[in-house]
């Protein structure tokens, strides 16, 4: 029998939500307390050997949950934060020395940098601290971004891209470089492991895995499932590529500013 802890995992997509931090209600939805030490007790069936605190739509700018979160979870563990355009060189490299590894824009929910500084913002931090950009975003709205996104140097869809209708638009992605989370299984309307196999016969190196803990607003949330589906649809060699090689290569865990 499969155990979870047969599998190193770099978790590149959870949440850590600490209400001694700020917390904005995002179209009226606050979360239940989600610390740290919350995560660590739920996956401590599993090898978890790093991991991305991913900042949610209802901590919009605030980095003090998060630069805490680091701290306490250790070097192995990157952030991605939601910072405004307006952030200066000084503060991205103070973050960066800190952990924080990606800028994330949040279209489907809001509480981020808007759509519209996109493209300068991202290229900004990549050129000053070598983040990538990660998006949350439903794949039908992809195409009026396509053109943006394959430009840019480093970009992630979070969550499968969300979408049946707009799984081809994400694919096309892919074929250009994008990367791709499988994450968030519980929020798509499409089956799972054929889009698994779909993205990594693209790209191999294209797919991460995350929990997406603790599943905020998901209609159906994490369960421990999830990681057993991606060895079922991948096969063991492709699927420890995905749960910790692929997230190693693009968040870089313990480097410091260029």
């Amino acid at each position: 029998m499969t155990e979870l802890n047969q599998f190193k995992v770099f978790d590149s997509h959870f949440h850590i939500i600490d209400k001694r931090f700020p917390l904005v209600p995002n179209q009226g939805y606050l979360p239940d307390n989600f610390s740290a030490q919350d995560y660590q007790k739920r996956t401590r069936s599993y090898d978890i050997a790093g991991g991305a605190i991913v900042s949610g739509s209802f901590q919009a700018f605030d980095q003090s949950y998060l630069l805490a979160a680091l701290k306490q979870l250790g070097p192995n563990f990157v952030g991605v934060t939601q910072l405004p355009a307006t952030v200066s060189d000084s503060e991205l490299i103070s973050l960066n020395d800190t952990g924080i590894r990606a800028v994330r824009f949040n279209l489907k929910r809001g509480g981020s940098e808007g759509v519209e500084n996109l493209e300068r913002f991202a290229k900004r931090v990549h050129d000053t601290v070598g983040w990538h950009t990660e998006l949350y975003v439903d794949s039908k709205d992809l195409p009026e971004l396509h053109k943006t996104l394959i430009a840019l140097p480093s970009v992630s869809i979070d969550h499968l891209g969300l979408s049946k209708a707009g799984l081809p638009n994400l694919l096309s992605l892919v074929e250009k470089g994008v990367q791709v989370k499988a994450t968030g299984f519980g929020r798509v309307d499409f089956d799972v492991k054929s889009a698994l196999k779909e993205i990594v016969s693209i790209n191999p190196s294209a797919l991460v895995f995350g929990t997406d803990l603790p599943s905020t607003r998901a209609p159906k949330p994490y369960s421990d499932q999830d990681l057993f589906m991606v060895v079922e649809a991948l096969g063991e060699t492709m699927a420890k590529r995905v749960f910790w090689e692929n997230a190693i290569a693009f968040y870089n865990p313990g480097e410091t500013s260029k």
